[in-house]
């Protein structure tokens, strides 16, 4: 009888009752279950902005000088003759099965031209969170050792400058110090890495400092006021003083453990501002990139190509997320994802 009974409530949780109780496989379960309605509201905001972008991808195609006739002969071609839900479920139903379509100018697959493209911005992201981290770190472990010392008025001062530039104005700051007044670094360009090392580094410092220092004035912002607040305000804190460990000990091995939390959560959470911004740098320093390929199909209006770079965008994004949960669950015995 109670076999019975466990079979029956089994059968109620359906599906759900088969996954194992482990936190984190419970979390990627959930993390991906509602990136489906995620990306699917995406696709179809995308595909609605794009059809009213002024233009016609046909004639972009053909040029000025192209008459109605082969400008309608093409738009048949190209299947923009259909109606926009059409084109958009079609395109759904290969995308499900990997497949982004084909580029309606240069009928390349747009799967083959994102992959061509994504080890620059991919290293270049890398790059960036790196860089940003390793100054980040050390800095407001410094800044919260002696709140409002004078070090600690002085990274405040650097975080409010680098939270009020843009990322395109300090690029080309960047450039103009330098690579035109210096001429140290270059100031356009992309060396692969498997033709030099040192080149490709060199070719990716400006645009990783642009990418990467208003983000350290955001981290080191968010974990010099955390340390402060563990410092000032935990038991663990107290206790560890009136045992007489270094204050160096306790801001390191105890408070920076529990601040990185928070700060591995706001990392995932930037990811989307991340990648959007890397449009703009890839831009100014003529990276070949997935951002510059963005900008060069939205220029051409090419549709299938901007929905599948913005969906591999979003895709990054929610993956971003997904990995800084599943960090923070590994790192914080705290945190529990069960049925919750």
């Amino acid at each position: 009888m109670t076999a019975v009974v466990a079979k029956r409530r089994t059968g109620d949780r359906g599906i759900w009752a088969r996954i194992p109780r482990s936190p984190a496989v419970r979390l990627v379960v959930k993390r991906l279950l509602l990136a489906i309605p995620i990306m699917l509201g995406v696709t179809i905001l995308t595909f609605w902005v794009i059809n009213l972008i002024p233009g016609n991808p046909a004639q972009a195609l053909l040029g000025p000088e192209a008459t109605p006739d082969q400008i309608r002969a093409m738009e048949i071609q190209m299947g923009l003759d259909r109606p926009a839900h059409e084109r958009y479920l079609d395109w759904l139903g290969g995308a499900v099965q990997g497949d982004l379509g084909t580029s309606l100018i240069n009928r390349q697959p747009v799967a083959t031209q994102i992959i061509d493209r994504v080890a620059v911005t991919g290293e270049l992201v890398t790059l960036t969170l790196a860089g940003a981290l390793a100054c980040a770190v050390p800095l407001a472990l410094v800044a919260a050792r002696r709140p409002g010392g004078p070090f600690d008025r002085l990274v405040t001062v650097v975080n409010v400058t680098g939270l009020s530039m843009a990322n395109y104005v300090l690029a080309l700051l960047l450039v103009l110090v330098f690579s035109v007044t210096l001429g140290v670094l270059p100031a356009i360009g992309f060396v692969p890495l498997t033709e030099s090392v040192g080149r490709n580094l060199g070719s990716l410092v400006l645009p990783s400092v642009a990418l990467g220092f208003p983000l350290m004035c955001v981290y080191t912002r968010f974990l010099r006021a955390d340390l402060v607040d563990q410092m000032q305000g935990q038991d663990y804190v107290v206790t560890a003083r009136a045992k007489g460990v270094n204050p160096w000990q306790v801001l390191v091995r105890h408070a920076l453990r529990n601040s990185s939390y928070g700060l591995i959560a706001l990392v995932g959470l930037n990811m989307g501002t991340l990648i959007g911004v890397t449009v703009i740098i890839e831009q100014i320093f003529a990276l070949p990139g997935t951002g510059q390929l963005l900008l060069s199909a939205i220029n051409s209006r090419d549709i299938v190509l901007i929905q599948g770079v913005v969906v591999f965008f979003a895709v990054v994004t929610v993956l971003g997320n997904l990995a800084a949960d599943l960090l923070q669950t590994v790192l914080d015995p705290r945190i529990r994802y069960g049925d919750r």
